[in-house]
């Protein structure tokens, strides 16, 4: 059974209970399957093992800021090469996602859902249960599996410093 914690996430004035703790630096990076596009099951840590795995928890492709965050990590995926593999997670149906990923030409990033399983969102401290979606955060995990990179927003909206989660993938390369 996860931990819940409160005061950590407000939207709309209503404080949201974040189901998990947070993943320190250092710790081993928890294995989860998600459903990829396809609706296979993948888990990133396991299944990916001896890359570079960046992993993007958003609230929904269909937003303004996971769009430009995506978007983003899109871009910067081909700069990072073949040794990083970069994951975005949310509860976005696999349908939603690879009509969102179609539409915007987003081709180098893996999108995965976690609404079927719901791994992924306790087990990193960011599922919010009374809205069944992903707070927004980002981890970087080394090619020995632990997390080298945590970086949880403090609200929905905020975008990732993008320059200081590269900078972690580089360190790790």
């Amino acid at each position: 059974m996860s931990i819940e914690r409160k005061g950590l996430i407000d939207f709309h004035g209503e404080d949201q209970t974040v189901v998990g703790a947070d993943i320190e630096v250092g710790a081993e990076a928890p294995a989860f399957k998600a459903v990829a596009n396809d609706w296979s099951q993948v888990d990133p840590i396991t299944d990916y093992q001896g890359k570079i795995r960046v992993l993007s928890s958003i609230l929904s492709l269909e937003t303004s800021v996971c769009d430009t965050e995506t978007k983003r990590f899109n871009q910067e995926a081909v700069a990072l090469g073949e040794d990083v593999a970069i994951f975005v997670l949310s509860h976005d149906l696999p349908f939603t996602q690879e009509r969102w990923c179609g539409a915007e030409g987003v081709d180098q990033v893996i999108t995965l859902s976690d609404s079927a399983l719901d791994e992924f969102g306790p087990r990193y401290g960011v599922r919010l249960k009374e809205m069944r979606v992903l707070r927004r955060a980002v981890f970087v995990v080394n090619r020995e599996g632990l997390v080298t990179y945590a970086d949880y927003m403090p609200a929905l909206g905020v975008e990732p410093d993008y320059e200081a989660v590269l900078a972690a993938v580089r360190d790790v390369l």
